[in-house]
């Protein structure tokens, strides 16, 4: 397996973990919150994607899929590229609205192709280019983005089924 490969199998592996955390669940299992100052499964599903969407997009200095593909409107959320929940309140989290599972899921699976498709594209010296993001230092490389964008989506994947485990039980975990 090359390192390519084993890059976009991780980011695969987002979707896997997002398909069995949200399979078979309801606008009002997506939007519960635990407590009110807690992410529902839907904030945690939403954000994690829009950051890897950020973030492939800023590297391929393309625009997010986000606007590009229009997924705000399905998500009736603004057209803004700074809207991934970064820097939200606790009200505005709690006042995020859950669009249905297969929206989640089609959002994820566009972002995840794109990145592989990128992924694919990148050489070894293109992991150690420097990338110009404000408020860095120091500034990330496209490989130490690469493994923070995947990182984070993993926590957040993970946090959303330890959400929905409180929410349904843990029946929902396949072997």
């Amino acid at each position: 397996m090359e390192w390519q490969e084993l890059v976009a199998s991780a980011y695969e592996h987002v979707l896997t973990v997002l398909e069995r955390v949200l399979e078979g669940l309801s606008q009002e299992d997506l939007d519960w919150q635990p407590k009110p100052d807690c992410n529902s499964i839907g904030w945690l599903a939403w954000h994690l994607t829009r950051q890897e969407d950020a973030t492939i997009s800023f590297m391929m200095r393309e625009n997010q899929l986000w606007l590009a593909e229009k997924w705000h409107e399905k998500f009736n959320r603004p057209a803004n590229p700074m809207d991934f929940g970064t820097g939200q309140t606790i009200e505005q989290a709690a006042e995020f609205k859950s669009p249905d599972v297969a929206t989640f899921l089609g959002y994820q699976r566009a972002v995840m192709e794109r990145a592989k498709k990128f992924i694919a594209t990148l050489s070894p010296s293109d992991m150690d280019r420097v990338l110009k993001v404000p408020g860095f230092d120091p500034p990330p490389t496209v490989g130490s983005w690469l493994v923070s964008s995947l990182g984070d989506a993993l926590q957040h994947a993970g946090q959303a089924g330890y959400v929905r485990g409180l929410r349904k039980g843990i029946g929902w975990q396949k072997a």
